[in-house]
């Protein structure tokens, strides 16, 4: 009887854990599709701001801005530590790490964080700007500086708090804290496919954005001869921080719908592990309970055949 208890026990707790992980599977398949919607509703208008850019670029030929490689910067002063930007021969690179703030996602953060220790091997000096609870809890314990923590308490990134990290990125750049500005986040290529990705946010490349517009045909358009008021230079550094903001939204809710994804695919087999389980437990359980009641009729059988001797 004392195994028939515990055998129950366990087939109760599992299956409190198969509705949990049901449950966790249709509510990570809402946010999926919610979050997916979001993202193609919001990247035809920052689509339009990086061609606009690719129009003044294209237009004003030999441009000079701050963003651009080799741009002039805010340098920080000598006594304030070896990260300033101009007359010092070390680079400082940063590196933007999406995360997310809960687990039981797979190995959605694991290829997270082995991709940006790569990455940091082979940056000079590289500092973390970390958008997560799990990514904060893992890289504290690393040796790399943690210059800002973001989290979203596992809710959808809104364009508000993806503005408030890419202010927070350009005001640092512009000051000097670093010199490049890396992203690593995980990007869903199919349902099954998730892999992290690293993309370079700044400095800005003419080369890169010259053969973005060869590319897609947007030279066409140095014909028309917009004119840019108060100049093509103002225009162009006005549009970049909208341009920044939108890659770093793209990818937050890129990184979001992927968790999703690999936590659908974890609860999917979890609750078939614990399906399998539970049919185990069942046969054992039902194994016993004939044995024991095999065992009862036996007895009672042998006693009424020594009362009738």
């Amino acid at each position: 009887m004392a195994n028939l208890r515990d055998v129950r026990l366990r087939m109760r707790a599992i299956q409190q854990t198969l509705q949990v992980t049901k449950a966790m599977n249709l509510i990570s398949a809402s946010k999926l599709r919610r979050g997916r919607r979001v993202l193609e509703d919001t990247t035809p208008f920052f689509s339009r701001i990086q061609k606009t850019m690719c129009d003044i670029v294209a237009g004003a030929g030999m441009i000079e801005s701050r963003f651009f490689e080799g741009g002039q910067v805010t340098a920080i002063p000598e006594k304030s530590g070896p990260s300033a930007s101009a007359g010092r021969e070390t680079r400082r690179s940063a590196v933007l790490a999406v995360t997310s703030d809960k687990g039981l996602a797979g190995g959605y953060n694991a290829n997270i964080f082995r991709e940006v220790n790569g990455l940091c091997e082979k940056l000079n000096n590289p500092v973390l700007i970390l958008s997560g609870a799990v990514g904060y809890r893992y890289f504290i314990h690393s040796p790399h500086l943690i210059l800002e923590n973001f989290s979203f308490n596992s809710r959808l990134p809104s364009l508000d708090e993806a503005g408030g990290i890419a202010d927070f990125i350009i005001s640092q750049y512009l000051w000097g804290m670093f010199d490049e500005v890396h992203i690593v986040y995980t990007h869903m290529y199919s349902a099954v496919k998730l892999l992290p990705v690293i993309r370079h946010i700044l400095p800005l490349s003419k080369e890169k954005m010259q053969t973005a517009i060869a590319e897609s045909g947007e030279q066409r358009r140095v014909e028309l001869q917009f004119e840019y008021l108060p100049s093509e230079e103002a225009v162009f550094d006005f549009l970049v921080p909208m341009y920044i903001k939108g890659i770093i939204y793209g990818c937050l809710v890129e990184a979001y719908a992927a968790e999703q994804s690999a936590r659908m695919a974890a609860m999917d087999d979890a609750s078939k592990n614990a399906e399998e389980m539970l049919a185990s437990l069942r046969l054992s359980y039902n194994r016993a309970r004939q044995a024991g009641i095999t065992q009862e009729v036996t007895e009672i059988v042998s006693g009424s055949a020594a009362l009738g001797a």
